[in-house]
């Protein structure tokens, strides 16, 4: 007999599986329009870095299938880590035939609830992974050997951005059960990878100091506006999958997400423009725009799926004053050289964006992305809740920021041990010449 209600059910379960696959498509373009993105700040002799992002994207799809996926997404040990020989996530089942088209445990009815498969999943995350780590390879530039960051991106895949997304992406990660919560990755996705290239940042500087530098090498802009713009306008269409895919289905909020990227992105854009001609005329203009863009896409990240369009608006127009601040404050510093403004927009944006769930969240918008766990924020009579819930963010962020640059430092120490230095000579010497 025809049941309905099993129909509808099944069908649902097919549309958020095809929603997602088309997210992940979407992300997946982000990563080589990080790329461009890259060209285009700092000029067509960075080229180099296309070939850097498309092996990014070859290795997260490598260690991610063997066992990055089950590191990050596998019932976890302890809340620590995933298992990472967890049959289904481990080489996506191996050869039985039919595991990548089964649910993943945790979009099960026990947990998420949204049907998605292994398969779908998987190419979900691996693409969030690897859009992460590009986003560190713009930091290095080209001082880095291309063989260490190489053998960096295999740690990362593995461990660097798998544990944070274990803890607060993952349903049985401690800090999720805790009550942290990262919409689509504020400090799993911008933050982390802000303080990874930061630990690389002050290997390069220390590296830099035995050879007798007293500053960092600085990068010169060279803005190739062609270049600049394509990636700019494929990165911002990414967005659209990155955010509204991250309620891992597809209803009625999706569009909630979309509408809060899109405004924060054009507020973000307008502040930042301001902001900036008030301090500092020296910056091509079309580059102080993709940073506001960029800026205001970032700071919603982690909140979309819990505020309204209208906060999402305020929080973009915040991003200009903090960038611009953040970008001057950290200019300061002998040892940071960061001409793209890496960390001021994903590690400073990210952060904040984090911190602000305690403040802007509506619990409403927030039960429809499926975290009704969520209470109002301060800023709309959340009161002790809210400031509970700002303390576990707040928390969650220092965990993950000390966690993360240990680990990063560590390994790009070790792999510096290994090759005789991390620096890439050639581009000392073309700064001599």
């Amino acid at each position: 007999m025809f049941d309905f209600i099993d129909y509808l059910s099944i069908s649902n379960i097919l549309i958020n599986n095809l929603w997602i696959v088309i997210a992940a498509i979407f992300i997946f373009a982000m990563t080589i329009a990080v790329g461009f993105l890259e060209v285009g700040e700092l000029g067509k002799k960075f080229k180099n870095s296309m070939l850097k992002t498309i092996v990014i994207t070859g290795t997260a799809m490598f260690v991610m299938a063997i066992i990055g996926f089950n590191t990050a997404f596998a019932p976890t040990l302890y809340g620590i880590i995933g298992n990472p020989f967890y049959k289904d996530g481990f080489m996506l089942g191996g050869f039985s035939p039919g595991v990548i088209f089964n649910t993943w445990w945790s979009m099960g009815t026990s947990y998420f609830n949204t049907g998605l498969t292994t398969g779908s999943y998987f190419f979900f995350e691996t693409a969030c992974a690897a859009v992460t780590l590009a986003l560190v390879g713009v930091i290095v530039l080209n001082k880095v050997k291309f063989g260490a960051f190489f053998a960096f991106s295999i740690v990362y895949f593995i461990f660097i951005w798998n544990l944070p997304a274990a803890w607060i992406w993952n349903p049985s990660g401690w800090l999720y059960q805790m009550g942290m919560r990262d919409f689509a990755g504020g400090i799993v996705v911008h933050g982390a990878a802000a303080i990874a290239g930061l630990a690389i940042v002050y290997e390069i500087w220390r590296e830099e100091r035995k050879k007798g530098l007293k500053t960092s090498l600085k990068v010169n802009i060279k803005p190739d506006y062609q270049w600049l713009a394509v990636g700019i306008l494929i990165l911002w269409i990414g967005w659209f999958g990155f955010n509204p895919g991250s309620i891992l289905a597809f209803n009625d909020d999706v569009l909630v997400v979309v509408i809060a990227t899109f405004v924060a992105s054009g507020a973000g854009m307008v502040s930042t423009m301001l902001f900036s001609r008030m301090f500092d005329r020296e910056t091509p203009i079309i580059i102080v725009a993709v940073n506001g863009i960029l800026m205001g896409l970032i700071i919603v990240t982690p909140l979309a799926g819990f505020v309204s369009p209208a906060s999402a608006l305020i929080l973009g127009l915040i991003g200009g004053p903090l960038f611009v601040g953040a970008e001057k404050l950290f200019a300061k510093v002998k040892w940071f050289s960061d001409p793209v403004g890496l960390f001021p927009a994903h590690g400073v944006g990210g952060i904040f964006g984090v911190l602000m769930i305690g403040l802007f969240t509506q619990h409403a918008f927030a039960a429809a992305s499926g975290n009704a766990i969520l209470p109002n924020g301060l800023l709309f009579g959340g009161g002790f809740a809210a400031l509970r819930q700002l303390g576990i963010e707040a928390f969650g962020v220092f965990v993950v920021v000390i966690t993360v640059f240990a680990i990063s430092f560590l390994a790009i120490f070790i792999i510096g041990k290994i090759s005789h230095g991390i620096l890439n000579e050639d581009a000392y010497k073309q700064s001599e010449r």
